[in-house]
């Protein structure tokens, strides 16, 4: 297999921190070699997987390389975002006594698969997310999860679990018709593509994951309770002055009161300071049109509220470390982390934790990034994870 590998890239082993061997077996039947993977064999016929990584400044000329060792010029993978391109179908699927959600389909009806989870939760999605996959070759399939978006009702928390998107997922792969798909997601879509792929492996044909985000606690201690406001104390000041100081030792749970009071103008007042925060960090150089996102009431509301009622319960799992402790179901899965080095929001602790458990992930660190999938050098990342996995598909049809 042949690799894409900017020559800025860095690589190094750390087999103290994390090593992984496993017998040489078919039980992995999807599990590539990966730049981040260095793979030895060891005299008693198992292997060992090292971690390895890539830091990447999106700005330097790439180099390609074939890591097979044939001497031969790897092809160059495209690093741009795909044109502007329209669905050409939409609809809106009844998944529950109370909510329909709203899904779209754009690029290529026989190609294959691939459905994208966006992130909040409560964000939506928007035209711009078609644009990180080739539409001559992947069937893009976006969707708006509960309450967010275009799906109804809005806003609304009843029955909105992660579990209750996991089944909507399901719901709507069995309503397209297809057998299986690949899975991308970012932040707390990180967050739900994992959860979903380790419940149903066999229906994910890979991952792409960005700005990993696991829930735990420490990762909302640290963007919620002033962690991140030592970076940004500016954008943080708003956010804390709407909480009275006697209600300042749990913020998420102080504005959980207030996105969810019987007085609207108090939701939306809660709802505005919430998502400005967030979209004052999202970006290394503040977005001054995603920053407007804070003064969108409509926006806001599901942002906030259904953001803070996910936070509130955990992310509706048994256990803080869920996640890491369930990536053995997954770990046959060709996948690649890309991470911004200076992600506020979900900061690259998160990411480095789950690429120790999943030595065969790919990790992508970008330098001069922050959290957001606009970011040029996360935004070309992205678009090279799915021209690899796409390269992948190809030659396996061949």
């Amino acid at each position: 297999m042949r690799l894409y590998i900017p020559s800025s890239t860095r690589r190094f082993s750390l087999p103290l921190i994390s090593t992984l061997s496993t017998p040489i077996s078919s039980s992995l039947p999807r599990l590539l070699p990966s730049p981040s993977l260095s793979t030895k064999f060891t005299p008693s016929g198992r292997r060992s997987f090292v971690l390895r990584v890539h830091y990447i400044d999106h700005k330097s000329e790439p180099e390609l390389v074939d890591p097979m060792g044939s001497g031969k010029e790897a092809p160059e993978l495209n690093r741009n975002l795909y044109p502007v391109l329209e669905p050409y179908s939409s609809g809106f699927l009844k998944v529950s006594d109370i909510h329909t959600i709203y899904w779209e389909q754009s690029g290529n009806p026989e190609g294959h698969p691939v459905v994208f989870l966006h992130g909040g939760p409560g964000g939506g999605t928007s035209p711009n997310n078609r644009r990180f996959f080739d539409p001559e070759f992947y069937r893009i399939i976006l969707f708006d999860q509960r309450g967010a978006g275009k799906s109804t009702p809005h806003a609304c928390l009843e029955e909105n679990t992660t579990w209750d998107l996991i089944n909507d997922i399901e719901k709507l792969r069995e309503h397209l018709e297809i057998p299986e798909w690949q899975v991308f997601g970012g932040s707390w879509g990180s967050t739900l593509s994992l959860a979903y792929s380790q419940l149903h492996p066999d229906k994910v044909t890979g991952l792409v994951l960005r700005g990993i985000f696991l829930i735990r606690k420490k990762e909302i201690n640290w963007f919620y309770e002033g962690g991140a406001a030592a970076v940004y104390p500016d954008a943080w000041e708003p956010f804390r002055d709407l909480i009275p100081e006697n209600e300042r030792g749990c913020f998420v749970d102080a504005y959980g009161k207030r996105l969810n009071s019987d007085d609207l103008e108090t939701q939306y007042a809660a709802a505005r300071a919430w998502t400005k925060w967030e979209m004052m960090t999202a970006h290394l150089i503040p977005n001054e049109e995603n920053i407007k996102k804070g003064d969108d009431d409509y926006f806001s509301l599901a942002f906030a509220r259904i953001e803070n009622h996910y936070f509130v319960n955990k992310g509706f799992f048994p256990s803080d470390s869920y996640l890491l402790d369930n990536v053995d179901k997954i770990r046959h899965i060709p996948a690649t982390i890309v991470q911004g080095r200076y992600d506020m929001c979900c900061p690259m602790m998160s990411a480095w934790d789950l690429h120790k458990a999943w030595p065969e992930a790919d990790l992508k660190v970008v330098a001069d990034a922050g959290h957001s999938a606009n970011e040029p050098g996360i935004a070309a990342e992205l678009v090279v994870a799915n021209e690899k996995l796409k390269n992948i598909i190809k030659n396996g049809r061949d």
